[in-house]
Order: structure tokens, then C-alpha cells, then sequence
């Protein structure tokens, strides 16, 4: 079942949407500023890491129609910045990726089964069937399975927004990018800028997923 209303109006004007969008853009240069320093306290650290993606949930509350799609990308939103919390905590991590997995099936949810595209979800598995092959040697024994399970519903995701095109679509792919050079670098070995690029790309998949509220409604985002 599709949860998004074709044809209802938009609250806001595109300047507006422009408006409420500035404390995300905010939050974020806030966030790679002050870039989580060792010395802070931890709950200062996850909330601005959280920031971006809360401002977002308020954003979507503004500017997007009511209804079943825009709450799901609140609740996915939600979730989201609970499993930016928990990272921040190295014992919390498991917590952390059950749920970021809470936000994609929600994710999967917003998008629907329509158009289902059965043969985008095969060449799917089998990409993730490579990447992970050469993942899960690296990991501890207690951790492939859920890494296995986060997998699944990550592409999931991935293959139900690639579906819907525009920004869905670009905002699953860099979310999906940005989880595999986290996995990398943290499980496997260093890579060069990690932590940037796995930011970067996951600010901008949050914000292009929000953004799928307004374009799939009217307001051309692509």
C-alpha cells in the first residue's frame, strides 16, 4: 500500500520550505565545527550530532502535508536520532543499530510495495552479497548476526527507494553509502575521511528523504 496522497496541497510556499529548512543547515555547521572533540561530554556530543536530523522532524511538521507518509518519515526521523545517541556510547551500539533498523522498516513502510520491481531487489542482494561477504570476516562472532539482519533491512530500504526516484531514491542510495563506509571503517579497516564522508552523506540522505514529503506531493524537488 503507497502511503503518500497524490495531489494534496502543500502548507508552505517554496521560500517557506527554504525558511524552515535554514536550522538544519544550521545544526549541521554547528555539528561539523564543534566535530564531536574527545573532551566534551558525551550528551553534549550526541545532541549535536542529533540536531540536524530533530530539526528535520520539525521541518517535516511545518511545511508537509498531514498524513501517513510524512508521519512515517517523523517516526523514521525519531528513530534515527535515537541510534545517533547511542553510537556516541561504543556498549551501545548493538541499541544503536536496532534503531537505525526501526527507521528503515519505517522507511519501507512510507514507500509501499507499488511499484514492487522484484528484478531491482535481485541485483540488490547480490551487490550486498558481495559487500558483506567480505565484511563479516572481520567482525566478531556475536556481532555477524545482527549485521546480517541490519543488512537485509538496509537494502530493504534501499531497493523500496530507488523505487520511488527523486529524492527518495537519492537519499536511500546515500544512506546506503554512507552505513557501508561506517561498517567499513569501523569493522574491517580505516579508510581516509571516514567520518566525514559517512556524515556528509548521511545529513544529506535524512534531509532528501525528508524533502520525498514535499516532491511526491506537488512540489517538484527534482
Amino acid at each position: 500500500m503507497d502511503t503518500r496522497k497524490k495531489g494534496v496541497p502543500l502548507k508552505t510556499s517554496m521560500v517557506q520550505v527554504s525558511l524552515w529548512l535554514s536550522p538544519f543547515f544550521v545544526a549541521c555547521a554547528i555539528y561539523f565545527l564543534v566535530w564531536i572533540p574527545e573532551n566534551h561530554q558525551p550528551w553534549v556530543n550526541a545532541l549535536v550530532k542529533c540536531l540536524p536530523v530533530l530539526c528535520l522532524v520539525v521541518f517535516l511538521w511545518a511545511v508537509a502535508p498531514s498524513g501517513a507518509y510524512t508521519r512515517l518519515l517523523q517516526g523514521a526521523l525519531v528513530c534515527s536520532a535515537v541510534g545517533d545517541a547511542c553510537l556516541i556510547w561504543p556498549e551501545a551500539f548493538i541499541y544503536g543499530m536496532m534503531a537505525f533498523a526501526a527507521a528503515h522498516l519505517l522507511y519501507v513502510r512510507a514507500f509501499g510495495l507499488s511499484p514492487l520491481r522484484p528484478g531491482l531487489l535481485l541485483y540488490l542482494f547480490l551487490a550486498s552479497l558481495v559487500y558483506y561477504s567480505c565484511l563479516l570476516p572481520h567482525l566478531e562472532p556475536y556481532m555477524v548476526l545482527p549485521v546480517v539482519a541490519y543488512g537485509l533491512v538496509l537494502t530493504a530500504m534501499l531497493w523500496r527507494g530507488l523505487t520511488q526516484g527523486g529524492c527518495a531514491a537519492w537519499g536511500a542510495l546515500l544512506f546506503t553509502f554512507s552505513d557501508g563506509v561506517l561498517a567499513w571503517n569501523s569493522f574491517a579497516w580505516p579508510l581516509p575521511y571516514a567520518h566525514l564522508v559517512t556524515m556528509v552523506t548521511y545529513y544529506a540522505a535524512q534531509v532528501l528523504l525528508a524533502l520525498s514529503a514535499l516532491g511526491s506531493l506537488g512540489l517538484k524537488m527534482h
